[in-house]
């Protein structure tokens, strides 16, 4: 077992304005954050683990009123931010505090670009510097108070090794002539959004289409879907929590008008048909005695020269990304491909101005979408 020297827990505002001077004068920050997705109806960021040249620091969000702080911090071009697998915590970060980014150092995207297959941060941690993480706790609830020992230490293991990696990771990609395509990869993180993680009433569509539901059928799964939401917005659990997607189109196959024929179906426990099982019944009767649902509005079709140019640029991707020997993603991301089918640029000015075609990539790969965009008009 790995002994680190104490942590530094951040549980106050005061406590949070001190480190903020002491990170505002380090070169570097390694960071990482917890979430409690498996386990929240709304996912949160939980905590913030932060690692400098002093020691680790644990943030506590929970009891500390004003993270904004800390934004300064993250979106100082001076100070490098060292993340492994930087997207889910970028996107939870901007969409629980509005953080935005600057100088990012994605220990991930850089093993990935240095050939790496197999890129998980233990496996890294341990080729690189031998040590072995636990990852006992990476399912943790991290909405839970107090936090164990164990859970807490698990979370400095996140990022005490990142600086390490990091330096290791940083001569790799110099020595084999990668760093400028990797300082165009960790730019493109900026541009991250967070997804809209607001509900759906239409949903169930694409629960039931795939599963042959049809008719009336999708008038019984409306009503269990939007049951199941209540249901997990009441008990602040995720939705899968309380019925998964496959349990939902067996209840409408099997539209059970009983609590006898209830408890005939696995995976529904005696105290889950005693809290919910009227509601159940009254959603599937609901959903048999209402009109079949029309299909929601799709959205305008892409037309089809744009799809004609997206093709033409995936194949040229592939090739690309076989001949370098990468995977497909760190040639130019599928968002950079929609981009430029549907504008379709004509000349490296137009290009320029396309979030994730930095300079490296605009001189490298510009003049060859240049020219598969050319050949299809």
């Amino acid at each position: 077992m790995t002994v680190l020297p104490p942590a530094t827990y951040i549980d106050s505002d005061a406590a949070l304005r001190t480190l903020i001077s002491h990170l505002s004068g380090e070169p570097f920050i390694a960071i990482d954050t917890e979430s409690n997705g498996l386990y929240a109806y709304r996912e949160q960021v939980c905590l913030f683990q932060i690692t400098t040249r002093k020691g680790d620091f644990i943030i506590d969000p929970f009891a500390i009123s004003d993270m904004t702080p800390l934004a300064g911090v993250l979106a100082n071009p001076r100070i490098e931010k060292i993340f492994h697998a930087a997207e889910y915590d970028i996107m939870g970060m901007k969409r629980d505090y509005g953080f935005e980014f600057q100088n990012v150092f994605d220990t991930m995207i850089a093993a990935r670009i240095c050939g790496h297959t197999q890129v998980g941060l233990n496996t890294l941690v341990q080729l690189y510097l031998g040590v072995k993480l636990d990852k006992r706790h990476q399912r943790d609830n991290w909405g839970k108070r107090p936090l164990s020992a164990a859970s807490l230490l698990y979370a400095r293991m996140d990022t005490h090794f990142l600086p390490m990696l990091r330096n290791d990771l940083y001569d790799e990609l110099a020595g084999h002539g990668h760093l400028a395509e990797a300082r165009d990869a960790f730019h493109e993180l900026a541009f991250i959004e967070p997804p809209n993680l607001e509900f759906d009433p239409d949903g169930y569509w694409h629960i039931g289409k795939p599963a042959g539901l049809r008719g009336r059928e999708m008038a019984i799964l409306r009503e269990l879907y939007l049951l199941r939401e209540r249901i997990a917005e009441q008990r602040d659990v995720p939705p899968f929590k309380v019925l998964t997607n496959d349990k939902l189109v067996e209840l409408t196959r099997l539209a059970p008008t009983n609590k006898t024929q209830l408890a005939d179906i696995k995976g529904l426990s005696p105290g889950f048909i005693r809290r919910h099982g009227d509601s159940l019944l009254e959603a599937i009767a609901a959903g048999q005695q209402a009109k079949p649902p029309r299909p929601p509005r799709q959205p305008r079709s892409i037309s089809g020269s744009v799809l004609e140019r997206y093709t033409a640029l995936r194949e040229w991707r592939k090739q690309r990304a076989s001949a370098r020997g990468v995977d497909s993603d760190l040639i130019v991301s599928k968002s950079v491909l929609w981009i430029l089918a549907h504008e379709a640029p004509k000349s490296l000015a137009d290009l320029s101005g396309i979030p994730g075609l930095g300079p490296w990539r605009l001189s490298h790969y510009g003049p060859e979408l240049l020219e598969v965009l050319q050949k299809i008009r």
